[in-house]
């Protein structure tokens, strides 16, 4: 990355005539960026950006998106390479280390995460004082933060080897504590971590299994996960990624910061897209009602759920591995499920008819996990859990390199206040 001082933009005071020059940093892709640091101190005004949609808060290193060409790259591996070549161990080892590993490399980082998927077993007592029926993300937000209350020994995060740890932890026991949660919610004992399985096929083993039988994983469904968690691993400064990195400005332990992101994931808006999309084919209820909701989309009376995308604009560069994967889940189960059955027929309209078409409303990433996962037996509760399992990796990394960043600063946005001007008090017996 370079920072080019031969180019600037002039800000003009078009009262004073007064001028300012600010400088232009480039980054390796994407668009020139406007450096505005000096902004307030130069000419005492803020700028208003709300959402942040015109503003880059960090510098980065490793996630990249073009989505008007429909790009995704971490550490510049296209994630269709990533997703059909590499498994989730690799993916999360390049994203926290920059390269993908050498052999020598991914067995040490392998054994590292597998050896850290237990948890400490006064966890499980947690567990017992939510309600049965209590959100899984609600137990999530509240185990994951108290993690902090026992592993005091990578919590000193100007440590570099501390830091390691702590991200080698929260990767290996986000999918322990994400399966306890899903057992709890059914009334099933929990299944411990075994330490000859995969990633993915041990997160499904401790979901699936019961201690009175043998229970071993499909090797199609264990492939799908994987492919699961690479397409959700990172992407770029999304709603809980920003908050987990102002989250780990204030200098707040790992685990505390990653409980923030998953709070933020939690909202409707950002990890729920696949929940909608079951919960939108739910209200069709049945394929003869296809065309009339179909109608009803074009008629903007019906939103369709799981269709184009805010940032891809013209297509999501993970809805094609992910289209596969469900394809092949799909097949291995024999799955008869209406809901099943109406998602792929909206699937094929939406691919061939012209207001469709058109308007790039093509199926996404979230569709087809959706099916996938219902597929699998996930109930809708448990989706934006495995999202948060996946994701993971991304917001340690991310938070990983903000705290390597020597000018990191406490994240403090500013304001435009539209409240009441100065006022003078008025004491309560006098007040009309």
């Amino acid at each position: 990355m370079s920072d080019s001082k031969e180019k600037t933009y002039t800000l003009i005071n078009n009262q004073t005539g007064a001028k300012w020059d600010f400088p232009v940093v480039e980054g390796t892709l994407g668009p020139e960026t406007i450096d505005i640091r000096a902004l307030y101190e130069e000419t005492g005004a803020f700028t208003l950006d709300p959402s942040f949609t015109s503003t880059a808060s960090c510098k980065s290193r490793i996630t990249f998106i073009d989505g008007d060409k429909g790009i995704l790259l971490h550490r510049g591996y296209n994630i269709k390479d990533l997703a059909e070549k590499s498994n989730f161990m690799e993916v999360a080892y390049l994203l926290l280390y920059g390269d993908l590993p050498s052999r020598e490399q991914y067995e040490e980082f392998r054994k590292n995460v597998t050896y850290h998927t237990m948890v400490h077993e006064q966890l499980q007592f947690f567990f017992r004082g939510f309600r049965r029926d209590a959100h899984p993300m609600a137990i999530m937000c509240g185990v994951v933060g108290a993690l902090a209350a026992f592993y005091h020994d990578s919590l000193d995060i100007t440590d570099p080897k501390q830091r390691e740890i702590s991200a080698h932890r929260l990767i290996a026991k986000l999918p322990t504590l994400a399966a306890m949660a899903f057992k709890y919610s059914i009334g099933q004992p929990f299944v411990y971590p075994r330490n000859d399985l995969g990633f993915a096929e041990n997160f499904l083993h401790m979901c699936f299994a019961v201690p009175a039988e043998p229970y071993k994983v499909s090797p199609v469904l264990a492939e799908a996960m994987d492919k699961i968690l690479i397409l959700h691993a990172d992407h770029e400064q999304n709603a809980s990624t920003s908050t987990v990195r102002l989250a780990g400005s204030s200098q707040a332990n790992p685990f505390a910061c990653i409980a923030a992101g998953i709070a933020s994931l939690w909202g409707p808006a950002h990890g729920g897209a696949n929940q909608a999309v079951l919960e939108m084919l739910e209200e069709i209820g049945s394929k003869d009602r296809i065309p009339e909701f179909i109608q009803g989309v074009k008629d903007k009376k019906y939103r369709l759920m799981g269709f184009g995308h805010r940032v891809y604009k013209n297509f999501d560069p993970r809805a094609t591995v992910m289209k596969e994967s469900c394809d092949k889940v799909l097949a291995e189960l024999g799955v008869k499920d209406p809901l099943l059955e109406i998602a792929m027929e909206l699937e094929r309209i939406a691919l061939s008819d012209p207001y469709f078409v058109e308007r790039k409303l093509y199926p996404n990433v979230d569709f087809y996990s959706g099916i996938i996962l219902k597929a699998m037996g996930f109930p809708v509760s448990m989706f934006t859990v495995l999202f948060a399992v996946s994701r993971t990796v991304g917001w340690v990394s991310q938070w990983k390199e903000m705290m390597e960043e020597p000018s990191n600063r406490i994240g403090r946005p500013r304001q435009l206040y539209t409240g009441a001007a100065d006022r003078d008090y008025v004491v309560l017996d006098k007040r009309k």
